[in-house]
């Protein structure tokens, strides 16, 4: 069981409720950002690779209804939070412990989607003093471990939805290789005129058509972070708040 104390917030206006740690690894935007991006459809299976308290697949299952949700997590403590969690929210997600560089036998089986939120923290980040947050964001795995696991398990046509932190974005196009193409990369600056930081992105098994580099989601207004309020874009707040899919952007 997890130890220390739990929070339970709302993600998606109150739509969701997670129990997560306080302390450790703790979902926040990437996880609705993910969710958002994923193009699935109801009827559709996906997999969450690394899928921690289940917080990307819940803000998509309550987006799309009628899908096939199964979840990878390599500790027992937030596999057994996301399983919490599902059951709580009226959700079904399957979580398999285990670990994406030695696939679980349950999950050798073609997905129409992968969703994956690798572990990040910028590369010159010191480790955290909590174990369960530094397991999760130390980059132990190299990205392309991430894309070759998603790869084997995605059917014909199937899409890979991943969120990462850009510094990873020359390593993860280097390795779509023949088999991931279509690629298509959504960056998130913070601000306008703000570099950014983290990017989504989509690539097809087996897709054909050329890579496309999109104009920036820009989360929020104006030029520095404004007391307590969020000031997010309306576009960002659609999407954070309301539970709206990033579909547009990806055309």
């Amino acid at each position: 069981a997890m130890t220390g104390d739990l929070t339970h917030d709302a993600f998606l206006c109150g739509k969701l409720h997670l129990w997560q740690p306080k302390q450790g690894y703790r979902a926040a935007t990437d996880a609705v950002l993910l969710a958002a991006a994923c193009p699935a459809k109801a009827g559709q299976s996906v997999l969450d690779l690394g899928c921690g308290v289940g917080a990307a697949s819940l803000c998509l299952a309550s987006r799309v209804t009628g899908l096939v949700q199964t979840g990878l997590e390599l500790q027992e403590d937030y596999a057994a939070l996301a399983r919490q969690n599902a059951a709580e929210n009226g959700m079904a997600l399957n979580v398999v412990v285990g670990d994406l560089t030695a696939m679980p036998a349950a999950l050798r089986v073609g997905f129409d989607h992968v969703i994956a939120n690798p572990p990040w923290y910028p590369r010159a980040g010191s480790p955290s003093p909590i174990a369960g947050r530094d397991t999760a964001l130390r980059a132990e795995l190299p990205l392309a471990e991430w894309v070759a696991a998603a790869s084997k398990r995605l059917e014909p046509g199937g899409w890979l939805t991943m969120i990462f932190g850009t510094d990873g974005l020359p390593e993860v196009l280097a390795c779509l290789g023949p088999r991931l193409g279509s690629a298509v990369v959504l960056p998130l600056a913070a601000r306008e005129g703000r570099p950014a930081l983290r990017v989504i992105l989509r690539a097809r098994k087996g897709g054909r058509a050329a890579f496309r580099l999109l104009a920036p989601l820009v989360t929020h207004q104006g030029a520095a972070h404004d007391g307590d309020r969020e000031s997010y874009t309306a576009r960002a707040n659609a999407v954070l708040r309301e539970g709206a899919d990033l579909s547009a952007e990806f055309g």
